[in-house]
């Protein structure tokens, strides 16, 4: 007689066939078991596992140019090539040194956290834009900004942000610019 094989105790082992009674349940039926992590409270920001930091948040890139993967390694192909030093870019993940980055359009993938800055820039997305002196639509433009112009954010409060590019300084809509959220107060 040969030898006799035994199966494992923790082996499982799969059925035949499908069993001829089988229910696949609808969306709002499936159970998912409770995970380890509670869940963040309605209405707060989720929390990046690495830095522990709220995501999406914004950053600018530290050089004049990066390069954006298809994944969170050195190996990975490259996508996206972002050649503005400054630009402001929404980080919406993170894995281990590597953060998953977007621009104003939507483009962008991993890029290592050395090339990221914490310093906070908007982009001017209205064509002759005005900085004025008060956050109001009434107060006087110190300059007119173009479209496209990358610049350093100050502060925001509810509907304005004081912004800085080219030697000006003054107020500007925050529906005018992108890199900051549409209620975020910065002092």
């Amino acid at each position: 007689m040969g030898a006799v094989t035994a199966w494992p105790a923790c082996a499982q082992v799969r059925p035949l066939a499908r069993p001829a009674n089988l229910v696949i349940p609808a969306a709002d039926q499936i159970v998912v078991p409770a995970s380890s992590v509670a869940p963040a409270p309605a209405g707060s920001p989720t929390l990046g596992p690495e830095t522990n930091l709220p995501l999406p948040r914004y950053v600018s890139l530290k050089t004049d140019e990066g390069n954006a993967r298809r994944g969170p390694a050195l190996d990975q192909r490259i996508d996206w090539v972002f050649t503005r030093e400054d630009m402001p870019l929404q980080i919406t993940a993170e894995y281990g040194h590597w953060r998953r980055v977007e621009d104003r359009d939507g483009e962008g993938g991993w890029v290592h956290y050395s090339l990221l800055s914490g310093t906070r820039t908007v982009i001017v997305d209205q064509d002759e834009m005005p900085l004025r002196t008060r956050p109001d639509e009434g107060s006087q433009a110190v300059a007119l900004l173009e479209q496209n112009v990358v610049a350093r954010l100050e502060s925001c409060e509810a509907g304005w942000c004081r912004i800085s590019a080219g030697g000006y300084g003054g107020w500007a809509p925050k529906d005018a610019i992108w890199g900051v959220g549409a209620d975020e107060v910065l002092d």
